[in-house]
């Protein structure tokens, strides 16, 4: 068999994760699996990439192993490349939910764990302040075992069957241990925390997996061709290079290529993220997914369905949701040592003693599930789930949208931040920034001129003239019916008088000269990277209004405070020229720009910056930010204005779109992780106390609990704090 043949590489969905230790466990089982080279899973993507030699084994067999563990791959749903760009709803393993469905049905795994949690309430409060006999109080606790605990050892017993030992397995004993000893409460505590983690980690998972959706539909499935001297539709992924696309006015554009017959303004901002639609014309690009205006295009076809620039955005997103944190390996590797060592312990101490006749049988089972306990103490548990909860709960509360506790930790950790121009450190849209009148003309007579005219046009420069006007309350004159120019601007009849709004070019085909120190005002303008529009009456030029993309009234103030935080690299990333860069960058307080960038460059700027500084975040809003949040160590995106896809792509969203929050996110991941690093100090104290102390026989069980639930208490009343943080915690801020 050839060697291209021999090594097969294949992309499997996997159905029924709902925790990272589930990819952990899969990996695990595949790869013992012979003939298998490399498997990787990601739970954030729900896919498992596998490189196997088929002389040794087959997908028959991959798929057996994970049906092992209790998920499954679903039939005829191999995906044979990340770059699959025409994949429809129905190739996710199950429908998106309906938004609009009952509470209960959207979040199924969340209302268990809570009812797990009202059960052991009930538990406590019968066996505590009731009469009830104690098995009443047995009985709720065992419910809230079911409840809490029923995935949790579905995952723990069926990977130790396979010879993986997880912290899922080791809970379950320890819960056990802790019934079997009469401490039901702590048991079902203890199970309730693991389930609430995990249904609010695959909540939260779930909408990421939609990224990818929200992506193809940015791209039409069939665009309109001209074959045989007829216009058809053909399905995307048949096109060939060299076909000739027809582009009908306000279309999504479904190619990438050249124009050749045509010109339109285009809308690219789903895949550069400019704020202003860009004039085409023959000889130019344009981009599949991008926004056709009033023109007609004919495009020859450049690049085929899978090689457009959506689809390579397409495949960094799910290639980069597929890698795993430093955070993630290390927690892998401590359980795979951890767990073992406290199963290895626990079972010699159960039998060695009386073999040895040291103990009897009993004081030494007895002694043997004290430790258990003592190894999994509910601090433990709680050290990172309590302070990650809590911050979360804080940053929601300021309208900050964390997705999980690996990106709370690592908002502490940044050193430089990415962020995009349009939409994020400005406003996203353009507004009159300058209006230049001739003399003889007043501002207020040129500015309720042209928005006259451009009543009439839906341009998104026509209506930032038109709101400028009506901000300022002007009267506007009835035009008459619009005559467009490609390429070159607008003319209409207003009051008997034809009034040209344009460009350059326009004046120049219409023979009418501007005047020289208009000319003048026009070149510092531009170089000022302001779009212009020279307005003239009949043939009389009149003035110039200048357009621009403001910043936002937090964005100097928020990257002021980030500097004073120490965080001393905050890099402007735009799809803009840079001379538009260059002036809002002066403004924004930022220190460094990088212009004129497709979303591959800002992938290529991420991973530049995360090789000299670490620990980068990117903060972006569109589509085309959407690569470069999803390589970043923390990808934040702006959740008001934001699109889905940068919603789902990125770790964090912004739900105010205030600039401002960013200081306070980072504040508040500084502070969680400070606390997070007491309280794994504090519970492996008690670990490193009370395990020899039980082991020997030097603390008995009440001693245990007693610890046990102090350092619960404490770890929970450390976390707590989080709730009161506020970007007046400064110093903690700093630090």
């Amino acid at each position: 068999m050839p060697t291209e043949q021999k090594i097969q590489h294949e992309t499997m969905p996997i159905a029924g994760m709902d925790c990272a230790s589930c990819a952990a466990s899969i990996e695990h089982i595949v790869g013992k699996t012979s003939g298998v080279l490399k498997v990787n899973v990601s739970y954030s993507t729900g896919k498992m990439k596998v490189e196997y030699d088929a002389t040794q084994t087959n997908r028959d067999a991959i798929v057996k192993a994970v049906g092992k563990l209790g998920y499954r791959v679903p039939l005829n749903k191999l995906v044979m490349t990340a770059t699959s760009s025409t994949r429809s709803e129905n190739d996710h393993d199950h429908a998106p939910l309906d938004s609009n469905a009952p509470w209960l049905v959207r979040n199924r795994d969340i209302a268990v764990s809570l009812l797990a949690a009202v059960f052991l309430a009930l538990g406590w409060t019968t066996g505590n302040y009731t009469a009830f006999p104690v098995w009443v109080a047995i009985g709720f606790y065992a419910v809230s075992y079911v409840l809490g605990g029923h995935k949790i050892a579905k995952h723990g017993v069926l990977g130790a069957l396979n010879g993986r030992f997880d912290i899922d397995f080791l809970m379950v004993i320890a819960a056990i241990g802790a019934a079997y000893l009469g401490e039901w409460a702590e048991g079902a505590f203890l199970l309730f925390l693991f389930s609430i983690s995990h249904a609010l980690e695959n909540s939260a998972m779930e909408k990421a997996r939609d990224a990818m959706n929200a992506l193809g539909k940015l791209t039409p499935k069939v665009a309109r061709v001209r074959r045989s001297g007829q216009e058809i539709e053909v399905a995307t992924e048949d096109l060939q290079i060299g076909d000739v696309a027809i582009v009908r006015p306000g279309d999504r554009v479904a190619v990438e290529g050249l124009i050749v017959q045509g010109a339109s303004s285009v809308d690219q901002s789903p895949i550069t993220g400019e704020s202003v639609p860009v004039e085409k014309t023959v000889g130019e690009t344009v981009f599949a997914g991008s926004i056709n205006g009033d023109g007609a295009l004919e495009v020859e076809v450049k690049k085929l369905a899978k090689d457009t620039t959506m689809a390579r955005v397409m495949k960094m997103v799910e290639e980069a949701q597929s890698q795993k944190s430093p955070t993630q390996t290390f927690a892998e590797k401590f359980e795979r040592v951890f767990v073992p060592c406290v199963l290895g312990v626990v079972v010699l101490a159960a039998i060695v003693p009386p073999l040895l006749g040291w103990l009897d049988w009993q004081t030494a089972l007895l002694r043997a599930i004290s430790t258990l306990v003592a190894a999994s103490p509910c601090a433990l548990a709680l050290a990172t789930p309590a302070a990650v909860l809590a911050g979360i709960a804080q940053a929601a509360r300021n309208g900050v949208l964390i997705k999980g506790g690996v990106h709370l930790e690592n908002l502490g950790s940044l050193r430089a931040i990415a962020l995009d121009k349009t939409g994020t450190l400005t406003r996203g849209r353009p507004e009159v920034a300058d209006v230049v009148a001739v003399e003889g003309t007043t501002e207020t007579e040129l500015l309720r001129l042209a928005a006259s005219v451009e009543t009439r046009s839906n341009h998104p420069l026509a209506q930032a003239v038109v709101r400028r006007a009506q901000a300022d309350k002007l009267d506007l004159i009835p035009a008459g019916e619009l005559k467009n120019l490609q390429g070159r601007g607008v003319e209409c009849e207003v009051g008997g008088a034809t009034v040209r709004i344009g460009n350059a070019r326009m004046f120049e085909e219409a023979q009418i000269a501007v005047p020289d120190e208009l000319s003048t005002q026009l070149r510092v303008l531009n170089e000022a990277g302001k779009p212009t529009m020279i307005v003239a009456r009949n043939s009389e030029v009149l003035g110039v209004l200048a357009l621009a993309d403001p910043l936002r009234e937090q964005t100097p103030h928020a990257m002021k405070t980030l500097r004073a935080m120490g965080i001393e690299h905050l890099v402007m990333l735009t799809g803009d020229n840079a001379r538009v860069a260059n002036t809002i960058a002066k403004n924004a307080n930022v220190t460094d720009v990088r212009a004129d960038l497709l979303p591959e460059h800002k992938v290529t700027a991420i991973q530049e910056l995360m090789q000299k500084y670490g620990a980068v975040a990117m903060v972006g809003d569109g589509v085309n930010d959407a690569p470069a949040l999803a390589n970043a160590t923390v990808g934040i995106a702006m959740g008001a204005g934001g699109t889905d896809v940068a919603l789902e792509t990125a770790d964090v969203a912004l739900m105010s779109d205030d600039v401002s929050k960013l200081p306070f996110a980072v504040g508040l991941s500084r502070q969680a992780r400070a606390i997070i690093r007491q309280n794994l100090w504090i519970s492996l104290g008690v670990i490193a106390v009370l395990v020899p102390s039980t082991l020997f026989g030097f603390a008995r069980l009440g001693v245990a609990v007693i610890f046990h639930e102090g350092s619960t208490l404490i770890v929970v009343a450390n976390a707590l704090r989080l709730l009161r943080y506020s970007l007046k915690n400064i110093d903690m801020a700093r630090k």
